[in-house]
């Protein structure tokens, strides 16, 4: 096999898995009509739950005056448990899908915007064809399936278009929604639930004087990611959250484009992490502050008992630096104003700092309850990866994150529909030590902070090594990262390589591994790991 073989369909078919002397006979027709198949007709085997998943333009009110025109889901339950589909309250984001591990799911993508679109089960554990690979994109009209079982454990996880050079823009105008799987594990423990627990999508946004989102208006402005001057949260700004004197459970969601958060309490309190992007801790974790960069989550334990009637506490973005070091713009104080109210300029100013401090939300104490809830001890069971029992194990698999003339690569490659290399095969069933390098030096101060997201399985962080020139910047973010639980997402800071061990197991196919700044995934920092046995 060449260096940079594009992968023949041939090739692909047996990647999956039909025979060899099936591919033999007629490869091209069999391909197409293995596509056909898996696009237009339900498995073999009956579902659990079946959705109806609609992607489709609409106008809301954010602002006060004109409607806004926003792109959304709207889901239906088919078939399933009740309160399988839920909304998010008064949101134009969502749905919630509540989903229970080992459930058989299939949901029916109708696809009625003016474009393509995809969607990418953000964290799941899936085959190629229900990952939102682009690939597998529908036009605008059309209908997919994906069918999948549950594998994930309980967590925190999400979905969004993964559409080729148009995934940041048609998230940007709408399309997000959750998914909330729970086990017996989860269910084991005395945690807040149903209205006690709590979807917090943050988002930044920026709107014209009509109302409307504004957008990045030139493509060249696009390599440093979308920054907005206002932020919302579920959808709505100036967000105020009437809560009781009770502990809740905050499912968090970095649901921005490129921006990353510095989460803190405004009185100074410290932040209780339950869980991660793949579900609960093993234990609790108490910190000053927790990063989130785009495509993470994080589940707080929300303590309220104590507070009085009428007190108000801010979930804030304290500063930060280091994320965008470059042209002088002070180690990621990029852009100015916005500082300090969540409602000032209207969406007219410049864009929030990117490593200022702002608002994101308020919580005000509306009533009194009675909550005897104990914090567990224990969350969770987490078979913890051993470097030595990576199949790799003395020769990682590096990428290495660049910025070139404003191109943003890995490895010094763009992304191309269905190519890969040598180095990006992977034997099916095995665990994988591979490193994320961000020391591009010849960027010529053009190293950027990259949240690197890999499709397929969680994964696990084993390390992080900050090179030398880099340590004041790094002093202001290093303590935020919770990296013991489980991953799909990691921030990857200038200077840093951090090492992560990951399985891919039950799956072949393509899968792919990209920057979580949207803007960089649509410029093609984005690449394909084929999985075969």
């Amino acid at each position: 096999m060449s260096d940079a073989a594009d992968l023949s369909r041939r090739t692909f078919l047996r990647s999956i898995g039909l025979s060899v002397v099936a591919a033999a006979v007629a490869p091209e027709r069999l391909f197409a009509a293995d596509e056909q198949n898996l696009q237009d007709r339900p498995g073999q085997s009956e579902p659990d739950v079946e959705i109806g998943m609609t992607a489709r333009p609409a106008e809301v009110s954010i602002l006060p005056g004109r409607s806004t025109k926003v792109w959304m889901f709207s889901g239906e339950l088919v078939k399933g448990p009740p309160g399988t589909v839920t909304a998010i309250p008064d949101s134009y984001l969502g749905p919630i899908l509540r989903l229970r591990q080992g459930q058989k799911v299939r949901v029916r993508f109708h696809n009625k915007l003016p474009e393509s679109c995809v969607i990418h089960q953000h964290g799941m554990h899936v085959p190629e064809k229900a990952d939102g690979h682009p690939r597998h994109q529908i036009d605008s009209g059309q209908t997919s399936a994906y069918e999948f079982t549950v594998m994930n454990r309980a967590g925190t996880y999400w979905f969004h278009p993964h559409t080729d050079k148009r995934t940041a823009e048609q998230a940007y105008f709408g399309l997000a929604g959750l998914i909330l799987v729970t086990d017996a594990e989860e269910q084991s423990l005395d945690l807040p639930r149903d209205e006690h627990d709590i979807p917090v999508i943050i988002q930044d946004r920026s709107f014209d004087a009509q109302n409307q989102l504004r957008y990045i208006a030139h493509r060249h402005d696009r390599w440093r990611g979308f920054l907005g001057d206002r932020i919302l949260v579920n959808g709505k700004l100036d967000f105020v959250f009437p809560l009781a004197t009770r502990v809740y459970r905050l499912r968090i969601l970095n649901g921005s484009n490129s921006r990353i958060y510095k989460l803190t309490w405004s009185d100074g309190s410290p932040l209780t992490v339950i869980g991660t992007d793949g579900g609960l801790l093993e234990s609790p974790e108490v910190r000053n502050y927790v990063m989130l960069a785009p495509g993470e989550r994080v589940d707080l334990w929300a303590d309220f008992r104590g507070r009085k009637l009428g007190d108000e506490i801010t979930l804030r973005s304290s500063p930060f630096s280091g994320v965008m070091p470059m042209m002088g713009m002070g180690g990621g104080m990029m852009g100015g104003g916005g500082r300090g109210m969540m409602g000032m300029g209207r969406g007219m100013g410049a864009a929030l700092p990117h490593g200022g401090e702002y608002p994101i939300m308020v919580i005000r104490i509306a009533r009194e309850e009675a909550d005897q809830r104990v914090l567990p001890r224990r969350l969770s069971q987490i078979q913890r990866y051993r470097p030595q029992d990576a199949t790799n194990a003395k020769t990682p698999r590096s990428i290495h994150l660049s910025m070139r003339g404003m191109a943003p690569q890995l490895n010094g490659r763009s992304f191309e529909m269905t190519r890969v290399t040598k180095d990006e095969i992977i034997p099916l069933n095995t665990l994988q030590l591979l490193e994320f390098v961000n020391r591009d030096y010849r960027a010529r101060g053009m190293i950027m902070a990259h949240p690197m997201h890999i499709h397929g399985q969680q994964f696990q962080v084993l390390n992080r090594e900050m090179a030398q020139g880099f340590e004041r910047q790094y002093a202001t973010v290093s303590q935020g990262f919770v990296d013991n639980g489980w991953k799909d997402t990691v921030l990857v800071m200038p200077g840093e390589k951090v090492t992560i061990l990951k399985r891919f197991d039950h799956y072949t196919g393509l899968f792919l591994y990209h920057c979580h700044n949207l803007e960089h995934e649509d410029l093609d920092m984005m690449r394909n790991f084929l999985v075969q046995a």
